[in-house]
């Protein structure tokens, strides 16, 4: 049902991409970087609208939209890209004491799925919900801001770093 969700350019939606397996990726400062560096590039680039967001250890939400195209298509290059700059860090990486281990798993989840060559990062589905009402935008927002409360991380969300709800977020969002 989630897997072939569309998206229609110009609406505004919230959207997960998780980790296979919830494996903790995000938890090293290098692989949240090239989430950042990323996110920023399809901001610049790709028409990309962030309202809200936050990159947990295992998992990214959002709250955005894709000017004039269409959203889902670059949901799937990003998790393309990002996947093999992953990869590619795991690898090169020596102080990555995980490698052996993530490479395994990721090549694991790879043979399950003939589309992925290698290594498998990202679950496949992105979840697109579209956002129709303020009420229902609110409360994507707060609960994206509260994840890193409510996962123990902070006990404000202003305090977490990987969120829009820190003044100093790596990543500028938009006023909704």
């Amino acid at each position: 049902m989630s897997e072939n969700r569309q998206t229609s350019p110009d609406d505004l939606y919230f959207v997960t991409l998780t980790i296979m397996g919830w494996i903790n990726l995000f938890d090293r400062e290098e692989y949240k970087s090239i989430i950042i560096q990323n996110l920023k590039y399809c901001q610049e680039k790709e028409n990309l609208d962030i309202f809200a967001y936050v990159i947990m250890s295992n998992h990214l939400h959002m709250v955005c939209r894709r000017k004039g195209f269409d959203l889902k298509e670059l949901l799937g290059r990003f998790k393309s890209v990002t996947s093999k700059q992953f990869i590619k860090e795991i690898q090169e990486n020596i102080k990555e004491s995980r490698k052996e281990w993530l490479l395994q798993l990721f090549g694991e989840y790879a043979k399950e799925n003939k589309q992925y060559k290698g290594f498998h990062i990202w679950q496949y589905t992105n979840f697109p919900t579209l956002l129709y009402s303020n009420e229902v935008i609110d409360q994507k927002v707060n609960y994206i801001h509260e994840n890193p409360v409510r996962a123990g991380l902070v006990t404000e969300a202003a305090f977490y770093r990987y969120s829009s709800a820190c003044q100093d977020s790596p990543i500028k969002v938009m006023e909704l």
